[in-house]
């Protein structure tokens, strides 16, 4: 058992350098987790006997029981690409709230997004000169447009 544990702390500290100059923890995170897998197949591919270690390894996702999997076990698209769809066509021409933007997505995407899941998108897409934000006179909420 220590040998195991004495070899995958070789290996780690041979890919350290490369996960850390990944900046987001979570690509970090996946990377370990995939090599980790990686290790575990190849441990039990190599041991005849079985040992704990390789007994021990992640059952693969199924992906039936989250719901960001369509019945064809595609993960559904993500708000930042449905916005983006969303620019191509002529969708903001007119004036959206995030309440409007998020109910259509949920209509004609079949995606059911909180606002707040979109607000940061459509103010990076404003930022980048695409959408225009504009507040309403009405109800005194932001209102989005194509810049």
């Amino acid at each position: 058992m220590s040998k195991h544990i004495e070899k995958l702390k070789k290996q780690l500290v041979e890919v350290s350098e490369v996960v850390n100059s990944f900046r987001s923890e979570a690509v970090q995170v996946r990377i370990i987790d995939r090599l980790l897998d990686a290790i575990i197949e190849s441990d039990r591919v190599d041991s005849d006997n079985g040992d704990a270690l390789s007994r021990r390894g992640r059952k693969p996702r199924s992906g039936d029981d989250d719901e960001n999997y369509s019945p064809a076990g595609r993960k559904k698209p993500g708000a930042t690409k449905i916005l983006n769809q969303l620019l191509a066509t002529d969708f903001f021409t007119a004036r959206h709230s995030i309440s409007d933007i998020a109910d259509y997505c949920k209509e004609n995407y079949d995606s059911e997004f909180k606002t707040s899941e979109l607000s940061g998108i459509l103010l990076k897409l404003a930022k980048e000169n695409k959408l225009r934000r504009e507040r309403s006179n009405d109800n005194n909420r932001f209102e989005y447009v194509k810049a």
